[in-house]
């Protein structure tokens, strides 16, 4: 049996361990939070280098896209650095294939049409692959990088404006500490209600759950449903993040990776599978290697109606 662990600097309140099969071969998936702790993190990669067969960065990205740049998280690229045997990887690989192939897929079987919708993503920076779909599909598409990780109050509508900023700031964000730019450990647990206008502004709402869940709105008198009818596009969702949406008004949940045990693991652990089955590293890997492993997979988005 082949062991995939994502190691997260996320809540171990999230912790998960389940068995599948992918390819043919059975899985022993695991996730291990560390609720923030950076040292933790470190022993913990360095316990399992060359005991299992992929390793994954969990509540942080090793590599970040703006256009045609790419860009190193300085303090996430040190940590992937103290792995000398197993394969590393984030996930940045298959988030370029799989979430763009996510948008073509729910437009052309008419589970969303994006044309002229109204689309929040939260954070681009993760996830340019699909910014880029949204963005080529005609969407009123807004992004939310200033505000859901610097604090911002401002979205982002250009993708011009969008990648010169990039190319500005990204060399001087990726030299920040991990913490300053996104929830980790007891922080994930949390919801601070801010930016509703955004909430209520869109008609989908995209992107990495807990960036979403870290402000969402919250029923009022006046708005005792504040996201009735909309839309979640994401993944890493537990059975009681499925139930939160539930209760705020969410219609359908869009889930980009499969669910194992009521449990939607990140596109992090399903890229460790692929570079586990094919005993390969992620570096050796193009988009078709891995368009053709969501073929053999015969994958396709989760979609789940909520109310």
């Amino acid at each position: 049996m082949k062991r995939v662990v994502s190691v997260s600097l996320g809540s171990s309140k999230r912790d998960k361990k389940v068995e599948a099969e992918f390819f043919g071969e059975r899985f022993l998936i695991e996730r291990i939070g560390t609720d923030g702790d950076l040292r933790k993190f470190a022993d913990l990669l360095q316990q399992l280098d060359g005991k299992v067969d992929a390793l994954c960065f969990g509540g942080m990205d090793i590599w970040v896209r703006c256009g045609k740049r790419k860009y190193a998280l300085r303090e996430a690229l040190k940590l992937a650095q103290l792995v000398k045997q197993t394969p590393v990887v984030d996930g940045s690989g298959l988030k370029d294939t799989m979430e763009r192939e996510t948008i073509h897929w729910l437009q052309r079987e008419g589970v969303v049409d994006f044309h002229r919708r109204k689309v929040l993503l939260v954070s681009a920076i993760d996830r340019f692959g699909m910014a880029e779909e949204l963005w080529a599909l005609g969407a009123d598409l807004r992004v939310g990088d200033l505000a859901f990780g610097l604090g911002i109050p401002v979205l982002i509508k250009s993708q011009r404006l969008y990648e010169i900023l990039g190319a500005i700031f990204l060399p001087l964000l990726t030299k920040l500490p991990i913490s300053w730019l996104y929830p980790t450990g007891k922080e994930q647990e949390s919801i601070v209600t801010k930016f509703e206008p955004f909430y209520r502004w869109a008609e989908v709402i995209a992107g990495d759950f807990l960036l979403i869940r870290k402000h969402l709105p919250v029923p009022r008198p006046s708005s005792p449903v504040p996201l009735l009818g909309k839309v979640v596009l994401t993944n890493t969702t537990t059975p009681e993040d499925v139930e939160l949406l539930r209760s705020l008004g969410v219609s359908l949940l869009i889930t980009t990776t499969p669910e194992l045990n009521g449990r939607t693991f990140g596109t992090n652990v399903m890229e460790g599978v692929i570079v586990a089955h094919l005993q390969r590293r992620p570096e050796e890997l193009s988009r078709e290697d891995y368009l053709r492993a969501l073929e053999d997979l015969n994958w396709k988005p989760t979609v789940r109606k909520l109310v």
